[in-house]
């Protein structure tokens, strides 16, 4: 069975086991490794891209379900020269440690930040439950989300 969708903006044609988890296929067959292969079971969020649109955990979804879908991995948002600006955000706030849950909340900020750009503290702490992080307090993350709605600015995506 060959599946064909598009990943952060390129159309890809698959044609392995369709039982295959998204997060394999990114990770092993098209190198991304952005998402973190961490919890396996959809509970941590490490691995969430967005799949047309919507923020998902990508150990969930069997690549056989994505045909004509509209892939977003963490390396199809912002570039080396232009950062998303929750990854700059994230930055100027020193929210990053070990960096496992990081490109998770980054794809789940940058979906939530374009339908509520100006966010309360506990929309920010809601948008983040499906997201743990272990090393960092949520304060940091959350002053960083914050630091954005007071300074809005264009959520563009990365183009190939």
């Amino acid at each position: 069975m060959t599946v064909s969708f598009t990943l952060n903006g390129r159309a890809r044609t698959y044609a392995g086991d369709p039982r295959s988890s998204l997060l394999e296929v990114l990770r092993e067959t098209y190198r991304l490794t952005g998402a973190k292969d961490v919890c396996g079971e959809g509970f941590c969020g490490a691995c969430m891209v967005q799949i047309d649109g919507m923020p998902t955990t990508a150990c969930l979804v069997p690549v056989g379900t994505l045909e004509g879908a509209d892939v977003r991995s963490i390396e199809g948002v912002g570039t080396e020269e232009q950062l998303n600006p929750v990854q700059q955000a994230s930055i100027d706030f020193d929210v990053v440690q070990c960096g496992m849950c990081f490109p998770g909340m980054v794809m789940t900020l940058t979906h939530f930040l374009q339908d509520n750009p100006q966010p309360t503290r506990e929309d920010v702490k809601s948008a983040l439950t499906g997201n743990i992080c272990r090393c960092t307090g949520y304060e940091r993350i959350i002053d960083a989300v914050m630091s954005l709605s007071l300074a809005p600015k264009p959520l563009t995506e990365a183009q190939p």
